[in-house]
């Protein structure tokens, strides 16, 4: 079997594997730190405007679509709520480590096939799992912008929930003494 051939299935098979390893990774993400909050240059994502990365983002394979048993939609869902767009951080996280690592992976294929074919092979890669990193770095600040309105609208209704329970609590114990 030639190189080509062998880079092949090996990009292949790092591909599928990496995406169920994606699947079974616990979604405990620390995406307020490095390396998934935004550097500084990224100015919260809004750097890749100037490629223009909302006209071509939702025209790239997306493994949601093809794999849609296994995998969360990335559309925002009927009902936002902050566990939902807390799911979808998470998702642009492991998205994101997913892609960073088959970038560093791909660089078997030099390894298998020992000529300029195999760099050829691993820069096409690389260049085919950098945009899927871009969309999760751009995304990711959007969604979690939209998770810390929704976390600050759920503690002012906590608040006020308390408030209520704390008001009726009070007139129980006032009506309590009354009649003692």
């Amino acid at each position: 079997m030639n190189g080509f051939f062998k880079c092949f299935l090996y990009l292949a098979g790092i591909s599928f594997g990496f995406f169920f390893v994606g699947r079974l990774i616990p979604k405990k993400f620390h995406y307020l730190r490095f390396p998934h909050i935004s550097f500084g240059f990224e100015k919260n994502g809004e750097i890749y405007n100037k490629i223009g990365i909302r006209k071509w983002q939702n025209k790239l394979p997306d493994m949601s679509r093809i794999f849609s048993a296994f995998m969360p939609a990335k559309k925002l869902p009927e009902q936002v709520n902050a566990q939902n767009i807390e799911q979808m951080v998470q998702e642009t996280c492991v998205a994101e480590l997913t892609h960073v690592l088959l970038c560093i992976m791909g660089l078997g294929c030099p390894l298998i096939w020992k000529s300029i074919g195999g760099w050829i092979l691993f820069a096409l890669y690389l260049l085919g799992n950098i945009p899927f990193i871009l969309i999760q770095r751009y995304n990711r600040p959007k969604l979690v912008r939209l998770l810390k309105r929704l976390q600050l609208h759920k503690t002012v209704d906590e608040r006020k929930e308390q408030e209520i329970i704390y008001e009726e609590g009070s007139d129980i114990k006032l009506q309590h003494r009354a009649r003692a």
